[in-house]
C-alpha cells in the first residue's frame, strides 16, 4: 500500500513543512517544480552513502535537475558523479513536497542498482568527498532523517528485491 507522511523539519533555524508520497512513478510530478534527483543505491547486499554536501554530512546519493534534464538522466549523471558508480536498473521510490513560505519544490526519490566503474577519486563538483558501502540496517548511524527516512529505506529494501 502507498503511504503518504506530514512532517517537518528544522535546519538553520528554519523550518519546513514535508509531505512524503510513495509513488509508482512519477508521471504526475511536475517538472517545473521538481529540483531533486536522489537514489537509495545498493551495489550487491551494500547500500552506497556519500559524505560532504553543503552540511558536511552523509546521505544518499544525487543532487540538481539541470535545464533540460529528464529526472532519470539526472540520477544516472548526478551518481556517476559522486560516487563513480553506473546505474544498472532503477525504480521510483517516492517524492517530497518540501515548502517554507512561499518556497515549494519536489525532490525525488529512486531505489536504484549499482556497479562501481572505478575507484571513487572525487566528485567533480566537489561536494561529495568520500563515499562508503554500509549494511542498510546500520543508515542511522550516519544519517537520521525521522519517519520519512526510515520509509524511504524501507521503500527501497522492498523494491531491491525487484532488481
Amino acid at each position: 500500500m502507498l503511504k503518504t507522511i506530514n512532517s517537518s523539519m528544522t535546519v538553520a533555524g528554519r523550518t519546513s513543512k514535508i509531505i512524503y508520497h510513495d509513488a509508482d512513478s512519477f508521471d504526475e510530478v511536475d517538472p517545473a517544480k521538481t529540483t531533486q534527483a536522489y537514489g537509495v543505491c545498493f551495489y550487491g547486499d551494500k547500500m552506497v552513502i556519500a559524505h560532504g554536501g553543503k552540511k558536511k554530512n552523509w546521505g544518499l546519493v544525487g543532487g540538481t535537475i539541470e535545464d533540460g534534464e529528464t529526472f532519470e538522466n539526472t540520477l544516472k549523471r548526478e551518481i556517476i558523479e559522486e560516487s563513480n558508480m553506473e546505474v544498472l536498473e532503477f525504480l521510483p521510490i517516492g517524492y517530497q513536497e518540501v515548502s517554507h513560505g512561499k518556497d515549494y519544490k519536489i525532490q525525488l526519490r529512486y531505489a536504484c542498482k549499482v556497479n562501481p566503474l572505478g575507484p571513487f577519486v572525487k566528485d567533480p563538483a566537489g561536494s561529495v568527498t568520500e563515499i562508503k558501502l554500509i549494511n542498510p540496517e546500520d543508515y542511522k548511524k550516519y544519517f537520521d532523517w525521522g519517519e520519512v527516512g526510515e520509509r524511504i529505506v524501507e521503500r527501497a529494501l522492498e523494491l531491491k528485491s525487484k532488481f
